[in-house]
């Protein structure tokens, strides 16, 4: 999840629960798990209001302090506050932006060593025996040839595969629970479209993608931007 994903969630959640928070607070202050005593609806929901909001928080892009947080609730609640709510969320949202801004910026520049990563490695790996380059820049090597037939770009194939980084995180394999996947060629990313057309049924071939043939410079799920992706994928079928 990236940064201003977790920023987005955690200013719903607070504007979501706190007022649930402010009345768990009211009646007892903080108390250990062991102390929470829910006798009713209200306590239960109070409670796991409370715990919703923890999780939450836990995932901020800052320095999360329970005792500011629980200082500015209280201070809410006996109307000590020299902020009133209009003034309170400018700043809140303003320092929500200031960290986004910030975190495109970090994001941007991973993305920017990700990229020079990659072009070194591809440099090397395409000097490799058994490594092939198509005009396009994507690199693959045969593992195992087949002797069936080979999709086209409208077919449906049905695969076994594995997907790492270039430092050798494998962030799914299909391989290693023996779960095919079946899916049209039309609908994958573009290294895998012209990639899976060079197979035969029956071949395991191991693809090297560049980022432009892949998910480009934003972040994907485990995948950072930029990223050339290795894939290692057994053509089982097609239709």
């Amino acid at each position: 999840m990236n940064n201003r994903h977790i920023i987005t969630i955690v200013v719903v959640a607070v504007a979501g629960l706190v007022a649930g928070y402010f009345i768990g607070a009211s009646r007892g202050g903080i108390r250990t798990e062991g102390q929470v005593s829910m006798k009713n609806q209200s306590d239960s929901l109070n409670y796991f209001l409370g715990l919703n909001m923890g999780y939450n928080l836990k995932e901020a892009p800052w320095e999360v302090d329970a005792g500011l947080i629980s200082s500015g609730f209280a201070q809410v609640l006996d109307d000590s506050s020299s902020y009133d709510q209009v003034t309170a969320d400018a700043i809140f949202r303003e320092l929500n932006m200031a960290i986004s801004q910030r975190a495109a910026q970090e994001a941007e520049a991973a993305a920017m060593n990700n990229l020079e990563k990659g072009i070194a490695f591809l440099e090397e790996n395409k000097t490799k025996e058994g490594v092939f380059s198509t005009e396009t820049g994507l690199q693959y090597e045969v593992i195992t040839e087949g002797t069936g037939p080979k999709p086209d770009a409208s077919s449906t194939v049905t695969v076994f595969y594995e997907g790492s980084l270039i430092d050798g995180t494998v962030f799914e394999s299909s391989f290693e629970t023996q779960d095919s996947v079946t899916f049209p060629l039309s609908g994958v990313i573009q290294g895998w479209t012209e990639g899976v057309q060079l197979m035969t049924v029956g071949s395991t071939y191991r693809f090297f993608i560049p980022a432009s043939l892949a998910y480009g410079p934003r972040d994907t799920g485990p995948i950072p931007g930029n990223s050339v992706l290795i894939f290692k994928i057994e053509l089982l079928g097609l239709e």
